[in-house]
C-alpha cells in the first residue's frame, strides 16, 4: 500500500510540475505574440540639389545676351545645363559681355560652320567646378583643357590673384565673378576667346613705328666779319657781267672806227 500510494505521489507532482511549465510556456508565448517588434528610425532622405538655370543667371547679369543667344541656338545651353545638374564635376563658365562680341571686327565668327561655331562655345567652359582660390594651383598644371576637347585648350596665370587667360588669339582677365556656388561657377572676361584649333595661329603683331628724330632749328649765321680762314671769300664778276663790258668796249671802238672814216 505504502508503495502505491507513493507512486500516485509521485505522479501527481509530475503532473502539477508539467501543468505549471506549459502555463509559463504560454504566459511567454502571448506576451511574444502580443509585444510589437522594436525597429530602428529610418533617416530622413537628403534634400535633393538645386537645380542651377543658367538662362536665369546669364539673363541677369553682363549683359551677356549675345553669348546666351548663340548658346540657345546652338543648343549648346542643354549640354552645360546637364554638365551643372548631372553630373559631380560642375562646370565653369567664362563669359564675354557684349561689348566685346560687338568690337570682334577680325576674325569674324560669321564665317564659321555649325560644328565650329559650337566648337567656339564650348571652348569658354571647363567641365569641372573652379573657385577662383583654386587657379593658382591650376595656373600650374597649364594648359588646361577645355569642355570642347581636342587641341581645345587655356592657359591660366595668377597675377595676385587675378586670373589671366590665353588662347593664342586671345589675352584676357577675369574681370567679376558672376556666379561661384558649387556646382556652377560664372566668370565674366573681357574679350572673346578665340581658339587657335579653329583660327590658326594668329598674325604676328605689327612691329612699333620707329621714333621721328628730333631737329633743331638751323641756327642764324652770327654778324659781324670773319677773320682767317672762317673770313667769307670775296665774290668774283660772274660771266655775264664779263661778257656786257666786253661788249660796250667793242662797241665804243666801232663808234671811235666809224668817225674816223667820216672825217678822213
Amino acid at each position: 500500500m505504502m508503495t502505491r500510494a507513493a507512486a500516485i505521489f509521485v505522479a501527481n507532482a509530475v503532473l502539477v510540475l508539467l501543468i505549471s511549465s506549459s502555463g509559463s510556456n504560454h504566459h511567454v508565448n502571448a506576451q511574444s505574440i502580443g509585444a510589437a517588434p522594436s525597429l530602428a528610425p529610418t533617416p530622413a532622405p537628403a534634400p535633393a540639389p538645386e537645380f542651377v538655370n543658367l538662362t536665369d543667371l546669364l539673363s541677369v547679369a553682363g549683359p551677356f545676351h549675345t553669348f546666351l543667344n548663340y548658346i540657345v541656338s546652338t543648343k549648346v545651353i542643354q549640354t552645360f545645363q546637364n554638365q551643372a545638374n548631372n553630373t559631380d564635376e560642375g562646370i565653369t563658365l567664362f563669359v564675354p559681355k557684349d561689348q566685346a562680341f560687338s568690337s570682334l571686327k577680325k576674325p569674324s565668327l560669321s564665317n564659321l560652320t555649325q560644328d565650329q561655331l559650337k566648337s567656339f562655345l564650348l571652348f569658354h567652359a571647363l567641365p569641372h567646378y573652379y573657385s577662383l582660390s583654386d587657379f593658382k594651383n591650376l595656373s600650374q598644371a597649364s594648359p588646361v583643357g577645355t569642355f570642347a576637347g581636342g587641341d581645345y585648350s587655356l592657359n591660366f596665370t595668377d597675377i595676385s590673384g587675378t586670373v589671366h587667360l590665353s588662347s593664342g588669339w586671345t589675352n584676357t582677365k577675369v574681370s567679376s565673378s558672376v556666379h561661384s556656388t558649387d556646382p556652377v561657377a560664372i566668370y565674366q572676361v573681357d574679350k572673346v576667346l578665340l581658339p587657335e584649333a579653329i583660327f590658326g595661329i594668329p598674325p604676328p603683331p605689327a612691329p612699333a613705328p620707329a621714333p621721328t628724330p628730333d631737329i633743331g632749328p638751323v641756327a642764324d649765321a652770327p654778324s659781324g666779319r670773319l677773320s682767317g680762314s672762317e673770313s667769307t671769300p670775296k665774290s668774283s664778276p660772274s660771266s655775264s657781267q664779263k661778257g656786257v663790258s666786253w661788249g660796250v668796249l667793242n662797241c665804243l671802238v666801232l663808234a671811235v672806227s666809224g668817225g674816223f672814216m667820216i672825217f678822213f
